[in-house]
């Protein structure tokens, strides 16, 4: 998915488009990148067409929501998700486990900076639901990142839209 095609969709759709092209990236699906779908939204944000607090939170929300469906697929699925996961990343086992590990060791700071890295940030979510790591905890660590994360790239698109426009071809 390219920036013309997000932001006719956040142009046609608002904070719905917002809502689902977020929660769709932060299920770790191909074509939602976060470098051009959160910037995007800011641009329109600074150009009036969106609240930027509506946009931040809004978007807070669909990575919480999409976050939780991997923790809970995870969770619910066991083995086979975990098995499942480092089939479609192969090249990825060796850190799997290692993210399991650290999920199993630190926890909350685990997830918190796991959801600052980009790839780390929307798989994290299934392993920390295979282990049953306390959903409360989960939650908050994530919500935290998440808020952290999309402040970042909404804001760069907030206050740089028109270099990222013209960087990508507008």
């Amino acid at each position: 998915m390219d920036l013309q095609t997000i932001t006719g969709y956040i142009a046609r759709y608002g904070l719905i488009a917002v809502f689902v092209i977020v929660l769709l990236e932060y299920m770790n699906l191909p074509g939602f990148p976060a470098g051009i779908i959160m910037p995007a939204a800011g641009i329109f944000a600074a150009k009036g067409g969106l609240n930027f607090i509506w946009v931040l939170l809004i978007s807070m929300l669909a990575g919480l929501t999409g976050s939780w469906v991997l923790y809970f697929i995870g969770r619910l699925g066991g083995a086979p998700a975990l098995a499942w996961l480092k089939k479609k990343m192969p090249k990825q086992q060796e850190r799997i486990d290692k993210i399991i590990d650290w999920i199993n060791r630190r926890g909350f700071i685990s997830v918190f900076i796991s959801k600052l890295l980009p790839t780390v940030r929307t798989i994290i979510s299934l392993p920390a639901g295979v282990v049953k790591m306390n959903f409360a905890v989960y939650t908050v660590s994530s919500a935290i990142g998440i808020a952290i994360w999309n402040f970042v790239f909404i804001g760069a698109g907030y206050l740089f839209g028109d270099t990222v426009f013209s960087l990508f071809g507008k």
